[in-house]
């Protein structure tokens, strides 16, 4: 562990591409041993350094919970991203060192469910890899249904597939039959929790078919990172305990702005989701371009909060408590 950062140092082991936008690091510490232990769903923020700034991205860990000597992550190559995924593509190399933060969970396994379906498409599947293998040992039923754009991108499903065999339905576009998320939520026993990642029209498929069938809401879990959402047209920010102004750049998220000018914020999932950097808005004249899924829509209404990871803003003046 860094002690100046709080970071881990990690040693890319190895770089495999296995679909043409997506590429597997395995991640092992610098001197042998073992990296923290974490639970299915899990991911890091990989800290990647371009010139004076610094991309923050998180990525699910796929590899197994039960082998902490190293990690794995899927980086799919955003092109009309900030530039994060797209450096870590053309720029690490089997042997760099890199650093990242320790796991954290925003999306867990329900250790009381009767029954776990997951829902994935695309490079969505990687916090799913961990769960299944979480679930390797268990009783409970699973099953996976995952949507890709080919055959050239099935290969981490035909790899789930050799391992949980018919629990796994792998729907290939023009190859195999259209996934249909009401019929692979309809009739289920009570108990059972549906888990979704994938792109946004898939996740809110997902959440309006479950609410027709009487699904509670406390039963389905979704995660959804999107590199690309915090980029925007550039505005200035002003924080409100110091007077600091700063400018955030249409490469640039709030949050990394702030990280820039040497003042701490807190984080969590840096994908809008969690909760954690919410920050009060003091002075607003214009408006908040809000992004996040933390926010109730009555909350985005109010102006009163932002979530400076992922929202931004279209505005003459903008102060927040910070």
């Amino acid at each position: 562990m860094s002690q100046s950062s709080g970071t881990l140092s990690v040693r890319v082991a190895h770089i495999e591409a296995v679909t043409p936008e997506i590429k597997r690091f395995t991640l092992v510490p610098p001197n042998g041993g073992h990296l923290p232990a974490f639970s299915g769903g899990s991911h890091v923020v990989v800290l990647i350094p371009n010139g004076q700034s610094t991309y923050r991205n998180p990525y699910s860990l796929m590899s197994s919970p039960y082998d902490s000597s190293a990690y794995q992550i899927a980086v799919r190559r955003v092109e009309g991203g900030r530039g994060g995924s797209k450096l870590m593509h053309e720029r690490l190399r089997e042997g760099d060192l890199i650093e990242i933060t320790a796991p954290v969970n925003l999306f867990p396994l329900v250790k009381q469910a009767r029954q776990h379906l997951f829902i994935a498409g695309g490079v969505g599947i990687t916090p799913v890899v961990s769960q299944l293998e979480e679930l390797r040992l268990s009783q409970v039923p699973f099953e996976l249904h995952y949507a890709v754009r080919g055959a050239d991108h099935s290969r981490i499903g035909q790899e789930l597939q050799r391992v949980y065999g018919d629990r796994v339905h792998l729907h290939r576009k023009n190859q195999d039959p259209r996934m249909d998320i009401g019929a692979i939520l309809a009739d289920r026993p009570l108990g059972s929790h549906v888990y979704v990642c994938g792109p946004d029209a898939m996740i809110d498929d997902t959440l309006a078919r479950a609410r027709e069938l009487g699904w509670t809401d406390s039963h389905v879990h979704y995660e959804r990172f999107l590199e690309q959402s915090s980029g925007g047209e550039a505005f200035s920010v002003t924080l409100g305990r110091s007077g600091i102004t700063l400018e955030v750049s249409p490469d640039q998220s709030m949050l990394e702005a702030v990280e820039a000018a040497g003042v701490a914020m807190p984080y969590l999932c840096r994908g809008g989701a969690c909760g954690h950097c919410e920050t009060t808005v003091l002075e607003l004249d214009g408006e908040i371009l809000h992004t996040d899924d933390w926010l109730s829509d009555d909350a985005k209404l109010a102006n009163k909060t932002i979530m400076p990871c992922v929202s931004r803003a279209k505005c003459t003046r903008l102060v927040i408590d910070i």
